[in-house]
């Protein structure tokens, strides 16, 4: 079990908010949050990458000259990989990077990272109705309120997206907006403070901790 303080839209303490979720033991959490991250890497590849080998480049049929008498070396196609227009030696393919992993596995390793940023952890009251209408200048203000500067790389965890709130945030510079029930190891470990609201993080709770 976990507390933190909760801060309202002026910045301020006005409670605390106690979560629990269960993270990997110390002397494996670095293993398993590392897995979920190379995971989540390699399957963004797109692994299209594709390269001719001497038997699909086009021409090359025709043996260049006769094998013998000419004072040069052998040749049998101008597409060899020796030559230029050639094709390309063990040059890539087209090919599957994903990895494989279990569902409980990247549950942990999602707990675990969200755990292990404890320290750069800030949970806020819901701010829907202190935006009106959608403004930025209002938005990057709280952040600041809240201990998020303009230079960190800020993720905003909701639990769903008023239009008045992505409005406001879209144009923002190094913030990331998050649903609570999309997390991912990536933004979690690259974000300098973490936001979240205590419905995201109520969701958090229901959603990885079953």
């Amino acid at each position: 079990m976990v507390e933190s303080v909760i801060k309202n839209w002026q910045g301020e303490e006005v409670g605390q908010k106690a979560f629990d979720l269960r993270s990997a033991k110390p002397e494996t959490a670095t293993h398993i949050v590392h897995r979920a991250l190379v995971r989540q890497l390699n399957n963004a590849r797109q692994g299209n990458a594709s390269t001719k080998t001497r038997s699909e480049v086009r021409g090359g049929g025709r043996k260049p000259w006769r094998q013998k008498g000419t004072g040069r070396a052998r040749a049998g196609s101008i597409r060899s990989p020796l030559w230029r227009g050639g094709g390309v030696i063990f040059g890539p393919k087209p090919r599957d990077f994903s990895i494989k992993m279990n569902r409980k596995e990247r549950r942990l390793a999602l707990r675990t990272a969200l755990v292990n940023r404890l320290e750069d952890l800030i949970v806020v009251e819901e701010f829907n109705n202190e935006l009106s209408r959608p403004k930025t200048k209002d938005l990057v203000a709280a952040l600041v309120r809240w201990g998020a500067a303009p230079e960190n790389k800020t993720l905003l965890i909701l639990s769903e997206f008023p239009e008045n709130v992505y409005l406001s945030a879209r144009n923002i510079e190094n913030l990331k907006l998050l649903a609570a029930d999309q997390l991912n190891v990536f933004d979690l470990l690259h974000a300098d403070k973490i936001i979240i609201t205590t419905s995201a993080l109520d969701k958090i709770q229901e959603v990885y901790n079953g």
